[in-house]
């Protein structure tokens, strides 16, 4: 096991990871710009370093000033948390250089699935199913004629590198996958620096499915359920439940057993989330993410297990603790994203929170690193929070979710909460009964 672990990270994340590694007896050190000197993350862990000012590229993306934390504490391990380099194949690489373990898998798996024609390639190879499109990077408008011809219109255009939602276009007509081709490439280049797309065919009413897996590097993988993540704005998810309203006990058995032997053909060490579309009793492969997710405690809620636990466990040599016949799923859970944000127009409210309560009792779970007094700063995602609500049923869950929502206060800012009690109470939220349109649907027709 290791004996000390550098959290690469900010915010709920850092602490998560931190409250993890303390349960294992593990010494922590956080990193932080001058922005985040005052972050209940620092003033938790063992140690703390300040690497650099607030903009990211200065700080948290700065790998040369991370690695060089990690010498000066002694850190033997590295957790990157999600965003920032938890998903950089170079970070990695340079760890493993100075003979410190990265939290994660490979640098050769993070830069498979990282390039999202090279992710399907591998997906197909796998036996996963996926969206048809292109074999790989459209180059031409008349290739790009005859693959959006050959799938059937509507198309949708995607960056190879992308994410987020940007460089991203549907086309309806062919007058206008010209138009999108070149505008999602142009996205592309700006965001990723690296301009190449592909096609795939455009799902109307599709779900946002995914699928929690773990593997041990040498052969072995699980799976951990799904999770249903189709409440999303601007393709960015919003509320996730597992399971989802949308599956019955046959479907998630035979998504989750390809899945988890995909995991195991490929080697793969760690978490990773394998995410589908899903429409008409079909899924089919959008990309797989190298690292744990933002809703991971869903998961957390109905296997109870502790998946940073187990992330810790693999990358330190110790294996996979339980085997698929081990994970037991127990109710129904859903986490609901607080932002500093206007509920409406989604403009980031940052600023001083003056009180701060979060809602308590059975199966109520919140995670956050704010309180009150803390300054919320301008400089980073406005993610405050995580509501997770666990019941035995869906039912069940919806009823404490409503009451958790009452309780909890925000005050000196504006959040996202008005959305969700307005969400909770909405007849196709508590029937299930949505898609990944659905929220911006509701959003347009609400103004």
């Amino acid at each position: 096991m290791f004996q000390k672990i550098l959290i690469a990270n900010r915010g709920e994340i850092a602490l998560r990871v931190l409250r993890a590694a303390k349960e294992l007896g593990i010494k922590t050190v956080v990193v932080h710009s001058t922005a985040d000197a005052d972050a209940m993350h620092v003033r938790l862990a063992d140690e703390s370093v300040c690497i650099g000012p607030p903009p990211s590229r200065d700080s948290y993306l700065n790998i040369h000033q991370i690695v060089a934390a990690c010498e000066i504490t002694g850190a033997d391990a590295v957790h990157p948390g999600y965003g920032f380099l938890s998903e950089n194949a170079k970070f990695a690489d340079i760890l493993a250089a100075h003979h410190i373990t990265f939290i994660g898998p490979s640098a050769e798996h993070i830069r498979i699935m990282g390039d999202k024609i090279e992710a399907k390639r591998t997906a197909k190879r796998l036996g996963i199913p996926c969206v048809p499109g292109s074999d790989g990077a459209v180059t031409d408008e008349a290739e790009a004629k005859r693959i959006a011809a050959d799938i059937g219109y509507p198309v949708i255009i995607k960056a190879t590198a992308g994410g987020g939602g940007r460089g991203m276009k549907v086309a309806r007509t062919e007058e206008d996958l010209i138009e999108a081709l070149q505008t999602a490439s142009t996205e592309a280049g700006a965001a990723f620096g690296n301009d190449s797309v592909y096609i795939e065919k455009y799902l109307e009413k599709p779900r946002h499915i995914e699928l929690q897996v773990f593997g041990d590097g040498a052969g072995k993988g699980i799976h951990l359920g799904e999770r249903d993540c189709s409440l999303q704005r601007r393709h960015q998810k919003v509320w996730e439940e597992a399971f989802s309203p949308a599956l019955n006990a046959e479907e998630r058995a035979r998504i989750g057993d390809i899945c988890a032997k995909a995991v195991a053909d490929l080697g793969y060490s760690g978490a990773g989330t394998i995410e589908f579309l899903y429409e008409d009793g079909e899924f089919y492969f959008i990309e797989m993410n190298t690292r744990l997710q933002v809703e991971h405690p869903v998961t957390e809620a109905i296997t109870g297990l502790d998946l940073v636990h187990e992330q810790i466990r693999v990358a330190s040599g110790g294996g996979l603790s339980v085997t698929q016949a081990d994970v037991k799923f127990q109710g129904h859970a859903i986490e609901c994203r607080i932002n500093a944000e206007d509920p409406r127009t989604f403009v980031p409210s940052p600023g001083t929170i003056t009180h701060f309560h979060t809602p308590g009792g059975l199966g109520i779970r919140v995670d956050s690193g704010v309180y009150s007094g803390y300054r919320i700063p301008p400089y980073y995602d406005s993610l405050i929070g995580k509501l997770i609500v666990h019941g035995r049923n869906r039912v069940e869950c919806m009823m404490r979710l409503r009451r958790a929502l009452d309780e909890f206060v925000v005050d000196g800012i504006k959040t996202t909460l008005p959305l969700f009690r307005e969400l909770v109470g909405n007849r196709d939220i508590a029937n299930g009964d949505y898609d990944i349109h659905w929220l911006e649907k509701y959003l347009a027709e609400s103004d």
